[in-house]
């Protein structure tokens, strides 16, 4: 795995604060897999009603930083470069931990399919080396 400048890496990706779910990157291989992280503030506005006074980062929020994660590593290829992936599906979601403010996501994509319109990966989500969620993402691309 290639680790480099992670803010060029993230800067890849469309998406901007507040809506932006990874932090950084450790390692990557363009086109096939990534490591990326994201940590939990917990002053992000969806946490006040999610739930008072007992926050938890939705699960909804934990795909959607698998997916920016994948999307850095599809971007990364030359041959995508330029081109906007849309989550298309989800398949075998599973939460196995409660992702609270101040934890740490490490965020592992490995890219399993690769084509003109799109593709599948095989993504983790883990606190502390524990897993909280695991998900087959497929995505679509859209001129950006």
């Amino acid at each position: 795995m290639t680790v480099a400048n992670s803010d060029d890496l993230v800067a890849l990706l469309p998406h901007r604060p507040p809506f932006r779910f990874v932090d950084a990157v450790d390692a990557y291989e363009p086109g096939s897999l990534i490591v990326a992280r994201y940590r939990v503030r917990g002053d992000e506005d969806f946490l006040a009603g999610h739930f008072p006074a007992n926050p938890v980062l939705p699960g909804v929020i934990q795909l959607e930083a698998l997916a920016q994660a994948g999307a850095i590593a599809v971007l990364a290829d030359e041959r995508y470069a330029g081109r906007l992936p849309l989550f298309g599906g989800v398949e075998k979601v599973r939460w196995r931990r409660i992702v609270r403010p101040g934890d740490e996501l490490v965020l592992s994509v490995e890219l399993e399919r690769l084509s003109a319109r799109g593709g599948w990966g095989a993504g983790d989500a883990t606190v502390d080396g524990v897993l909280a969620c695991r998900a087959r993402l497929f995505f679509a691309f859209a001129d950006a």
